[in-house]
């Protein structure tokens, strides 16, 4: 990946949206449901888009809303709606209009107290408090937020009673839903003015800040944290959750530093990501300056992205830590410090994070469950219990209460940061020099994420490759052990292949908004053996999609 002069450095103004005519665009710009790039699509985490490219307008937003109210008569969810939302310019406008419609269809609305911001992990927390014990009148929410995307664009989740991100048959349903009341001009959707639609007894306020904080003692040793008396430092990147930390520290007698509450739609307060864009990625070096420039102030310190559902950990011993490196150092603790979790809890991964993991549950003598990207899969499982944590590769964890019952079934960033200090003032050491010990013991794997050329053609070949179309039986001189298409955890298509030898592997998979196919790689042999699997991997792939038929050959 070509890295911009940019990157790393204080965002310029040239770079910093304008947000009126951000704003203006929401409402004026009318998609058009004949192209495809201006539909309702939903990926692994909503609908996403921006205003300017009138793929996230108010038309979509509507459609959407009315979409995900007629979801919910089709599936008899009767309870109230959770609504959050994050800091992005288009968030705010985005959920009066989801308001407008969700009222018209007399749906019970919990919007937060003083309108504040509101993290995806409270939402899913909400949803799950108010469902424990019910078996009807369930809850169910919307997040409105892209994550940690660029300030021009918005984004819009919607998650089922059981309080995780909706699996791929609800999006579908609602997606084609939408999509059909676009072409037919919206005229089936209900709505009403914002101004009446607050006023409705079924629109109500619910203080997710403080019944999230009030009980993250229940999945985080805060006392622990409290009577070490360690330092903290805390970046809320001027997300969602940048109220939470300072009531956290207050609620816990915490040492904590916010390092700053500044929110700005621009957020011109950011150093530029690695492709010269602004990006609030917890997980990007390059995103992260401000806090790596104060990391030696604090014995810990941590980000988290716009909507609070990815960390990023900040050590003194080793500056940001990879996202694989601190999933390992979390599951490691977790299960060795959590008594009363079940001990048929297993550890949820994706097929594309590291591989010291599988070594680790090994070594803990756990389940381990792997699933395609999407976080969506963990769900049922942290729900029942089954598992004790799920996480992947891009900085997005959760896991169960100390008692073994279920917090969040989507992504929480705020108590990965939190067990990092948990995890620092138990053993005086932080995550930095905990990995460095995980790793002399079971293998130090460096890894990378490479992108190639790929037409829509070869992508869709790409995504329905099967294992007996790799002709290839070795990789960087070592024998290729498996090849899978499908995650060995639930089954379900990976959307690609991963190639797995003895100290290494690679997968490909093509990508959901680009004419490109990515690679993941990894080695336990150092940085020669990791260049040689990248480059193998590319041959093996290409040769793989020069000899796959296409869908109409292979019918004849």
């Amino acid at each position: 990946m070509k890295i911009s002069p940019l990157a790393g450095k204080p965002a310029p103004s040239a770079l910093l949206v304008d947000v009126p005519k951000l704003v203006s665009a929401y409402y004026t710009n009318v998609p058009d449901p004949e192209v495809a790039e201006q539909r309702v699509a939903f990926g692994t985490s909503g609908h996403r888009g921006s205003s300017f490219d009138c793929s996230f307008n108010e038309a979509h937003v509507l459609a959407i809303s009315q979409a995900i109210c007629a979801y919910r008569s089709k599936q008899g969810i009767s309870g109230p709606l959770f609504i959050g939302i994050d800091t992005h310019a288009l968030s705010a406008p985005a959920c009066a209009s989801a308001v407008e419609v969700l009222a018209a269809n007399g749906v019970d609305i919990m919007l937060a107290e003083g309108d504040e911001y509101t993290p995806t992990p409270a939402v899913s927390h909400a949803i799950i408090k108010y469902n424990r014990g019910r078996q009807s009148g369930l809850a169910d929410g919307i997040v409105i937020t892209p994550s940690h995307n660029p300030p021009e664009d918005g984004g819009f989740k919607y998650n089922p009673p059981n309080g995780g991100a909706a699996d791929t048959d609800v999006t579908g349903w609602i997606e084609a839903a939408a999509n059909a009341l676009l072409r037919a001009g919206l005229k089936d959707v209900k709505r009403m003015p914002p101004q009446k639609a607050l006023r409705l007894a079924s629109t109500h306020r619910y203080d997710y800040l403080n019944t999230y904080v009030d009980e993250l003692d229940q999945v985080i040793d805060m006392a622990l944290i409290r009577d070490a008396g360690i330092h903290l430092g805390v970046d809320p990147l001027g997300g969602a959750g940048v109220h939470y930390w300072q009531r956290i520290g207050e609620r816990y007698q915490l040492n904590l530093s916010v390092v700053s509450e500044e929110v700005d739609p621009t957020f011109r307060f950011m150093t530029v990501d690695w492709d010269g864009r602004i990006r609030m990625d917890p997980s990007s070096s390059y995103a992260m300056q401000r806090l790596l420039g104060m990391k030696d102030r604090y014995d810990i310190a941590f980000a988290c992205d716009t909507d609070h559902d990815r960390h990023g950990i900040v050590t003194r011993s080793a500056g940001l830590l990879p996202a694989n490196h601190y999933l390992a150092v979390m599951i490691d603790y977790l299960f060795q410090h959590r008594s009363q979790w079940p001990q048929a809890a297993g550890i949820g991964k994706t097929v594309v994070s590291s591989q010291i993991i599988d070594r680790i549950a090994t070594r803990l003598k756990r389940r381990l469950y792997e699933v395609p990207a999407g976080f969506k899969w963990f769900a049922p499982g942290l729900s029942d219990g089954s598992l004790g944590f799920g996480g992947e590769e891009s900085a997005g964890a959760t896991f169960l209460r100390l008692d073994g019952s279920v917090w969040t079934t989507d992504k929480d960033g705020l108590v990965p940061a939190l067990l990092a200090a948990e995890i620092t003032a138990r053993g005086g050491r932080d995550p930095g020099e905990v990995y460095r010990r995980l790793a002399s013991e079971l293998g130090d794997p460096l890894s990378t994420r490479v992108e190639a050329s790929a037409t829509p053609a070869q992508k869709k070949m790409l995504a329905a490759l099967s294992p007996q179309q790799i002709q290839s039986t070795e990789l960087a001189g070592e024998k290729i052990q498996d090849i899978i298409s499908k995650a060995p955890g639930n089954d379900a298509a990976i959307g690609g292949v991963r190639v797995t030898t003895a100290g290494g592997w690679f997968a490909a998979r093509p990508s959901g908004t680009e004419d490109i196919y990515k690679i993941y790689a990894e080695s336990f042999h150092g940085a020669e053996h990791l260049r040689r699997i990248v480059q193998e991997a590319q041959a093996i792939v290409d040769a793989a999609l020069a000899t796959t038929p296409t869908p109409a050959a292979a019918a004849k």
